[in-house]
């Protein structure tokens, strides 16, 4: 089963990014990948954590 963590609990869990860096992500989704990282539930965002970290991995190996 997936871990989906609140966008707002991520401190909670992870030292990096902070929640403001993940809105910035969140809201830039669509240029960035990230996208395929965060689900919404209402106004809930929920992070992918396994996701968001193979989303770093791909970030670096493009850069």
């Amino acid at each position: 089963m997936k871990k989906m963590i609140p966008l707002t609990k991520w401190p909670q869990f992870h030292t990096w990014p902070s929640a403001a860096a993940l809105r910035y992500y969140v809201f830039n989704g669509e240029f960035n990948g990230f996208d395929k990282v965060f689900k919404r539930v209402g106004r809930r965002i929920l992070i992918d954590e396994e996701a968001f970290f193979a989303w770093v991995e791909d970030r670096n190996a493009s850069n």
